[in-house]
């Protein structure tokens, strides 16, 4: 999947973000990147393929929705044309409609704009590669049982939409709940939204793995 010279994008709300530094914009900085789960999948990918020289872009914030993310689309992501983009949002679409109805996003609207800001990419590049992490929570702190069924409905928007792309999807739902089983769902997240330093590391794993983890990565060293 990752040739060389290829330009890596993660997007996404706050899980993404991690506390980066918004003011770095260049590619392959650690303060850029944040100290979450883009930081350790990025130095995996750096340190196991130096000579694929890729560039690798953190563009998640804090907050976002959907909504917010097909707002800035164009400057955030087709303007940086990757090659390798992947999206994990969702999570405050259910999340901010909790508190106030008006802010939380309809599950028919939340499908129409991903699908919308992923069509636009591919316009762009039809060679683009497509990798979707599944939205997840853990009942935990801050998520009760009013989340559901809506959250696992949207869960199940994506895993549609990524079937229908035929693209990796990262089903972090059973990643965490797997994990939570052993110790708690309090050592993986702070309030069942946000990934610990455990967490967080649990993510970049995944992500590497779906991706296809180093003998996969290692097939394109004469592209």
């Amino acid at each position: 999947m990752i040739q060389r010279n290829a330009i890596v994008l993660f997007q996404g709300d706050s899980i993404t973000d991690a506390g980066r530094d918004r003011l770095i914009l260049e590619a392959n900085n650690r303060s850029g990147f944040g100290p979450g789960y883009v930081h350790h999948a990025a130095a995996s990918l750096l340190s196991d393929m130096p000579s694929h020289k890729l560039t690798i872009y953190n563009r998640g914030i804090g907050g976002n929705r959907i909504t917010d993310l097909a707002e800035r689309w164009q400057p955030d992501c087709l303007d940086l044309n990757p090659n390798i983009l992947s999206i994990l949002i969702g999570v405050n679409d259910t999340w901010h409609g909790q508190a106030n109805p008006d802010s939380g996003v309809p599950l028919d609207q939340f499908d129409r704009l991903y699908r919308s800001i992923l069509d636009e990419s591919l316009a762009v590049s039809s060679s683009l590669k497509l990798i979707l992490g599944q939205p997840f929570a853990l009942r935990y702190g801050a998520v009760t049982d009013n989340w559901y069924p809506e959250f696992t409905d949207r869960q199940a928007i994506v895993e549609q939409i990524a079937r229908d792309y035929d693209t990796v999807f990262i089903p972090y739902q059973q990643v965490f709940e797997a994990a939570a089983a052993e110790t708690g769902p309090e050592y993986w997240t702070n309030d069942g939204v946000h990934p610990t330093t455990a967490g967080h590391m649990l993510m970049a794993q995944a992500w590497v793995q779906a991706v296809g983890g180093r003998h996969l990565m290692g097939l394109d060293h004469t592209t």
